[in-house]
């Protein structure tokens, strides 16, 4: 979910400015123009996407869902102005089914995923996020929930913590950094992210940071998913909202790392393909597939864009839409 830099504090339009905005309003658009289509938000950070879909669209509902109670507050004081045609939810997207039958929907029109960490929890210091800044290793995108990131590092025993960094941050050296993180947890129990930072930097080999970046960056990735189950949470979200979706409804997943690509690309995948057996030479009625491609492979930000908005840099934009029910409707 990334988002332009602003100072902390303010109001959620003068901190955000949404990533690939044009192309996702694009994209869902036939989907969501008519009167009374329903779009489900699911990471709703501070209201971006969802403002412009209901400024385009004046029939539109909208379902907004964050984990982050201040991501709702901000978000739902931006899009007062639409407050008969949103309701907003304080849940994580892998709760899809229960929020659509808690709001007696059985299926909806439009479904937007922008993945990752948002502006407002980067900008907030003391939410742990960023590695530039001295702060708590927190990192829960849920400030109530019951993990944070000190608690992976001082508890976590070598062999998991070696895998969360080998696994989610792409670490090539995260045996070793695991090792380093026991021997100092043994002097004093980490709570800081600079004392983090420090040790990252005495670990990583010197020609590694010459070429892959800062040393924290990989581990601050791998914590932040850990502490928030991102991956776990998107494996069950996706297929949820892909099941929800009406025929000719539409989905925008725009991801920033490519662990959450290659779960979005598999689950898109298997949605477009045939039921019918290969050796067969007509298809089989009722065996087609569910989903069309909107956008050939991933689509990233352009240069302008990038310029204006660094934290467009990594984005990468998949869609799909729903051309055939389970009961064998098709889109018209």
């Amino acid at each position: 979910m990334a988002d332009k830099p602003h100072e902390t504090g303010g109001s959620a339009r003068d901190r955000h400015v949404p990533v690939l905005l044009d192309r996702c309003l694009e994209l869902l658009a036939p989907a969501i123009s008519r009167e009374g289509a329903v779009v489900v938000d699911a990471t709703l950070g501070m209201g971006g996407h969802s403002e412009a879909m209901l400024a385009a669209h004046p029939g539109l509902r909208l379902i907004g869902l964050d984990r982050d109670p201040d991501a709702l507050r901000l978000a739902g004081e931006r899009l007062a102005p639409y407050a008969d045609r949103i309701d907003l939810v304080h849940a994580v997207y892998d709760e899809w089914d229960r929020v659509l039958d808690e709001l007696d929907l059985s299926a909806v029109d439009g479904a937007l995923f922008d993945l990752g960490v948002s502006s407002l929890q980067l900008d907030e210091t003391d939410r742990g996020f960023a590695y530039a800044q001295d702060a708590p290793l927190d990192m829960r995108m849920d400030p109530g929930a019951p993990r944070t990131a000190a608690d992976v590092l001082n508890t976590y025993p070598h062999e998991d913590l070696a895998r969360v960094l080998r696994v989610y941050g792409e670490e090539k050296f995260a045996g070793k950094i695991a090792s380093a993180i026991i021997r100092e947890r043994d002097k004093e129990p980490f709570s800081n992210s600079a004392r983090l930072v420090e040790l990252l930097y005495n670990t990583v080999p010197a020609a590694s940071r010459r070429t892959g970046g800062h040393p924290a960056k990989r581990t601050f990735q791998a914590l932040r998913i850990e502490v928030n189950a991102e991956l776990d949470v998107l494996e069950r979200a996706l297929p949820a909202a892909l099941e929800s979706l009406a025929v000719g409804g539409r989905i925008a997943v725009m991801s920033y790392h490519s662990l959450e690509d290659k779960i979005t690309k598999r689950e898109f995948a298997d949605r477009v393909k045939s039921r019918t057996p290969v050796d067969l030479p007509v298809e089989l009625p009722g065996h087609g597939p569910e989903f069309r491609l909107l956008t050939r492979g991933s689509e990233q930000a352009g240069a302008d864009e990038i310029e204006t908005n660094p934290r467009a840099a990594s984005v990468r934009l998949r869609a799909a839409e729903r051309i055939r029910g389970g009961n064998g409707e098709e889109a018209t």
